[in-house]
């Protein structure tokens, strides 16, 4: 897959993300310059999980997203449909329960979490709004969700810089560090082709959830929206 396109075909992405699974975690703190360690971190503060609860961590990747709940006593399940990233992520850390799951057929009961989060993965389901509504299905009444994804710069000037970033530095940058660089190319453009927050807010909200709200993270590079599944 080298063109973005919000007609995504499920296997292309995984191979993709098959293909970078070795080099992924370094590439992207490479290509993110050491922003994506504060962008977890903002993940988890967002959740509010405490030990007792359950935590689904999809697309999940390599599970370094997951590390920070299971190290603070919380029961976490990292879900990824890419095998390769699984198997990484195993070798990894043996002691998470790696899980292949595709985030529009979630394979788990309805009401089974008490927090479902999501970084960097829903611009890459081909039906994100069905993604979303399988979210909330599997997410306990008063359940939370967090969903943590590369969004628009709320500065105009900066806004410039940083898609000239995308479109050419990122791609070369990728050539160097990464396994598989077309697939960087792929991240760039996916990126540029995604909502910005409100329209992502939108969607959060017409798939359900309630009390829809967001913030910006590294000048709106990235945003962390937040909502809660209703109670009746």
């Amino acid at each position: 897959m080298s063109r973005a396109s919000l007609d995504k075909d499920p296997r292309d992405v995984a191979a993709m993300f098959d293909d970078v699974a070795s080099k992924y975690d370094v590439t992207n703190d490479v290509l993110s310059l050491g922003q994506d360690r504060l962008w977890r971190r903002a993940v988890v503060a967002a959740c509010e999980a405490v030990p007792g609860q359950v935590v689904l961590d999809i697309a999940a990747g390599t599970g370094t997203s997951s590390e920070p709940f299971a190290d603070s006593g919380v029961d976490v399940v990292p879900a990824d449909f890419s095998l390769g990233m699984l198997r990484v992520g195993h070798q990894r850390r043996s002691d998470l329960g790696f899980t292949a799951a595709d985030a529009m057929h979630l394979p788990f009961a309805d009401e089974s979490f008490d927090v479902v989060t999501m970084s960097f993965g829903l611009r890459n389901v081909a039906d994100p709004d069905a993604a979303l509504r399988e979210f909330l299905r599997v997410t306990k009444p008063g359940g939370r969700l967090v969903i943590c994804e590369f969004s628009q710069p709320t500065n105009k000037a900066f806004r410039t810089v940083y898609s000239n970033y995308l479109m050419r530095s990122l791609p070369a940058v990728a050539r160097k560090v990464s396994s598989n660089p077309e697939s960087y190319v792929y991240l760039a453009e996916s990126i540029q082709a995604w909502p910005a927050q409100r329209g992502l807010a939108q969607r959060v909200s017409g798939a359900g959830w309630r009390e829809v709200q967001w913030r910006n993270l590294s000048g709106g590079i990235v945003a962390l929206h937040r909502a809660t599944k209703p109670t009746g």
